[in-house]
């Protein structure tokens, strides 16, 4: 996967995040129009702690592809 390619699952998956669990985990988080892999780490503990499996899941994706520069 190029880095392009990862920036844009990325935001993707941030992207299903607010769409899937925003009300429930994201309430106190605003969605960034144009989000970067820091916007994405940011949501993640929410996803976690507020979230049901699923969101968790999700969570853990994020987190990998973010990861996957370092």
């Amino acid at each position: 996967m190029s880095e392009a390619e990862r920036l844009d699952e990325i935001e993707r998956l941030y992207r299903q995040a607010f769409a899937e669990h925003g009300r429930v985990a994201l309430w106190s988080s605003r969605q960034a129009p144009h989000p970067t892999a820091e916007d994405a780490m940011a949501i993640t503990s929410s996803l976690r702690v507020e979230g049901d499996l699923a969101a968790r899941r999700l969570a853990e994706r994020i987190e990998r592809l973010c990861r996957a520069a370092d």
